[in-house]
């Protein structure tokens, strides 16, 4: 198995994307699978990897990547170490990261014996959940959609009232990190980027008009994104399908530093859920 890590992609914001392949090289086309981490999160954290060897195992060509402002640097992608990037993150530079993933593949010919370009999948965990749904209805390169305990909004998930005039006064505000315990910043750009941009970052509106197959998957304990942002998002898709997973949570019964040799039972009905999807 080919496994090529921590290689850089330009991005379009100053900062380079941090970016995996895992691949088989049979020199046969394989669907091409790209996977979004979430708010926080990062391309390495705990199962991924073994999430991208399954994947290569089942014939895929799997793409992870660190969104270009998570906080982590092309020395050291795991921590946290660029704050400030972090505080200069918003939807509009991940969305763009995603769209610079989607062309590289498309026009880097060395992977083109390996990498069915007509084939192209987009996973999302989390916040990028939401960040995949809205770039599946702007890229008609992408076939399905998967979501892993996604988001249906980003709106509410901003401080409103007086916490909102005091982010706007104070210009930053900080968010705990319940792993490293960094308290995290963003300025008030971020909001500044949702405000100007809201109806393109309308989650449930760009679900709605999706003509694309899309998956979502979702545990029914997820204490992170409630059940019921995916059974708003299933009700408003005529094409969508909703697979849950019983007594599970936002990670599916995994951790970081996760140091077994296979994936938690929840996480692997997952995978094998998506493979089947994407299969069909």
């Amino acid at each position: 198995m080919i496994r090529e890590k921590n290689f850089l992609l330009k991005g379009k914001h100053q900062k380079p994307i941090v970016t995996d392949v895992f691949f088989k090289p049979t020199q046969s086309p394989k669907p091409i699978v790209i996977f979004c981490h979430g708010y926080k999160g990062f391309k390495d954290w705990g199962a991924w990897d073994l999430v991208a060897e399954k994947f290569a195992e089942e014939g895929f060509f799997f793409i992870k990547f660190n969104f270009s402002h998570n906080g982590g640097t092309p020395e050291n992608p795991i921590d946290f170490t660029d704050l400030e990037a972090f505080a200069q993150d918003n939807f509009t530079k991940q969305l763009d990261d995603l769209q610079t993933i989607i062309d590289w593949i498309m026009t880097t010919k060395e992977f083109h014996a390996n990498a069915d370009v007509r084939n192209l999948n987009i996973i999302g965990h989390s916040r990028g959940g939401g960040i995949t749904a809205i770039k599946a209805s702007e890229e008609k390169n992408v076939k399905k959609l998967i979501t892993w305990n996604g988001v249906s909004d980003f709106g509410s998930r901003f401080p409103q009232g007086e916490q909102l005039e005091d982010w706007r006064k104070n210009q930053t505000i900080f968010v705990e990190n319940g792993r490293t315990k960094q308290q995290m910043p963003h300025h008030i750009q971020f909001f500044e980027d949702f405000e100007a941009n809201k109806d393109r970052f309308s989650i449930q509106k760009a679900v709605k008009h999706l003509e694309i197959p899309y998956l979502i998957i979702h545990a029914e304990n997820d204490p992170t994104v409630n059940i019921s942002e995916a059974e708003k998002l299933n009700s408003i898709n005529r094409r969508s399908r909703l697979f849950t997973i019983e007594d599970s949570d936002h990670v599916f019964k995994t951790k970081h530093p996760w140091e077994e040799t296979d994936l938690s039972t929840d996480l692997n009905k997952v995978v094998y859920k998506t493979i089947e999807f994407i299969k069909q």
